[in-house]
């Protein structure tokens, strides 16, 4: 057999998402190169390792052992990594994280310089919605989580990165007057939502009901690219981080409503759980944050300050 490390990598990837495009998009690939890959490596096994049904991929009960197996290499592979570079005196690991949607647009920041001081160190972020981010964190499936709202029934540690400030937003089809509007203002709008779940959504919400304001719902959507793009078309508008919509503001392409009692403020947070033992990797990353993270908030965000 002469199948490679790119096709086991390819092959295990396709078993965790269930899919040749979802496949794709993660390892940054045209979804024809996965395509070959898989049947390349295919070609070298006389049992399928898949197969498709409809338009869906599954993967045979070969297929899971081939990718347990190919999974234990590719962990190998990088054990030798890790031993050959922390040989040389470098730090070597994977660092973990799980950022909620949002957090997309703040966390890379705080990442990049670090991860270029240490190239030994493997990058792990998954972006999902808050319900899902506080649940990997629970089941110590990450070392960090970034959220905007802090999870109430975790004993968690707490680094503090960033404000957060969320304001109602819409196109630049309808001018509003320049004085802060009251909360009468939402029986008029029709509100776009984030999907159950979601710290913006929670945020939302926390807001209309603190403030009883009778809303005209619009509709509910699962990510925030999603209520941009939809805010962007006139369908509606929304409450959002200020920190997702700079170019769209700079761009005049969406405007900021003002409005008595916006914008709500929360703080985007690094967060772990308490008694947690931190690798190497992490207590280096902890340390470069409380070192830096002034400085790159001063540099990266100072834009914000303007709203």
């Amino acid at each position: 057999m002469n199948y490679t490390l790119n096709q086991l990598q390819i092959f295990l990837k396709i078993v965790q998402t269930q899919s040749v495009t979802k496949a794709s998009e993660e390892l940054h690939l045209t979804q024809p190169a996965v395509s070959i890959q898989l049947k390349n490596f295919q070609d070298q096994f006389e049992i399928p390792l898949t197969e498709v049904v409809g338009r869906k991929i599954f993967i045979t009960d070969f297929g899971r052992e081939i990718a347990e197996a190919a999974e234990n290499i590719i962990n190998q592979v990088y054990a030798i990594n890790y031993k050959t570079l922390s040989y040389k005196g470098l730090l070597t690991g994977k660092l973990r994280l799980s950022v909620v949607s949002t957090g997309k647009y703040v966390m890379p920041y705080f990442l990049s310089d670090f991860m270029k001081q240490h190239t030994g160190v493997e990058l792990l972020m998954d972006v999902t919605n808050k319900n899902k981010v506080v649940e990997s964190l629970e089941n110590n499936e990450v070392d960090f989580t970034l959220v905007s709202i802090l999870p109430s029934k975790l004993n968690v540690h707490q680094l503090d990165l960033l404000q957060n400030k969320l304001y109602l937003v819409g196109n630049t089809d309808t001018k509003f007057p320049q004085e802060p509007a009251t909360i009468d203002i939402f029986k008029e709008l029709p509100l776009i939502f984030r999907e159950k779940g979601s710290g913006t959504r929670q945020t939302m919400e926390s807001f209309i009901e603190q403030n009883s304001i009778s809303v005209l719902k619009k509709m509910e959507l699962t990510t925030n690219e999603a209520v941009k793009q939809a805010v962007l078309a006139g369908l509606g508008y929304s409450i959002m981080p200020l920190i997702g919509i700079k170019s769209e503001l700079q761009n005049n392409e969406l405007q900021i409503i003002p409005v008595k009692g916006l914008p709500i403020k929360t703080t985007w947070s690094l967060i772990w759980l308490k008694g947690k033992n931190h690798s190497p990797v992490c207590l280096a990353f902890l340390e470069y944050l409380n070192k830096e993270k002034e400085a790159i908030v001063q540099s990266k965000f100072r834009w914000s300050e303007e709203f």
